[in-house]
């Protein structure tokens, strides 16, 4: 469900008004799938993406998928100000916590956060000023309970907007043997975009 987490998040920004020309999009947990699809279709659909990582020996990977320039997410993990500089037209935040903070702390006046995941954690650890006084917009996405109709645009967009050479390069599938080093792997932060398990092999 990755790609369509990560379509659902695109639908959100362009649902609150976000063009191409607005400015910089930061996609945080950039290496992961989520996060890779998101960067993908941005890049296809003309935004100029900046992907955030904890992992800097995967930059030329997420540049081969259509980032602008890759940030270390060092910049966001630590307790922030409650306002920092403006930079992001938009976001696409699958991690949470202090990033999820300082994201919605240095997004534009009127920019459009989508969330959809924890993977630093559940808090929010953030004041109401990005909101009240920059008009900043925290767009939850969820992938679960989402409506049929916006499930169905997601697949179809997805469809258009997906180029299928990324798509390549960010999956890879393994036999059932594999799955079991790759899920210590996959604790480890060690893992890069998508893995399918074929049970058959």
């Amino acid at each position: 469900t990755a790609g369509y987490t990560a379509m659902l998040c695109v639908l959100a920004l362009e649902r609150h008004g976000v063009q191409p020309g607005d400015g910089e999009i930061l996609v945080t947990g950039a290496a992961g799938g989520v996060g890779s699809v998101a960067i993908a279709v941005l890049a296809k659909l003309g935004y100029t993406v900046v992907a955030a990582t904890g992992r800097t020996q995967d930059a030329d990977y997420l540049k081969a998928l259509g980032a602008a320039e890759v940030v270390d997410r060092a910049l966001f993990s630590s307790p922030g100000k409650p306002l920092g500089k403006e930079r992001w037209a938009g976001a696409v935040d699958v991690v949470g916590s202090h990033v999820l903070a300082n994201v919605c702390a240095t997004t534009k006046y009127r920019g459009v956060v989508a969330a959809c995941g924890l993977a630093a954690g559940m808090d929010l650890p953030a004041t109401v000023a990005p909101f009240i006084l920059r008009g900043v917009t925290l767009a939850g996405v969820d992938s679960v309970m989402c409506p049929r109709a916006d499930r169905l645009l997601a697949w179809q967009r997805l469809a258009s907007d997906l180029d299928l050479a990324k798509l390549g390069q960010i999956s890879r599938e393994v036999g059932l043997a594999e799955a079991i080093p790759l899920a210590d792997s996959l604790l480890r932060g060690e893992v890069r975009g998508r893995i399918v398990v074929d049970v058959n092999r």
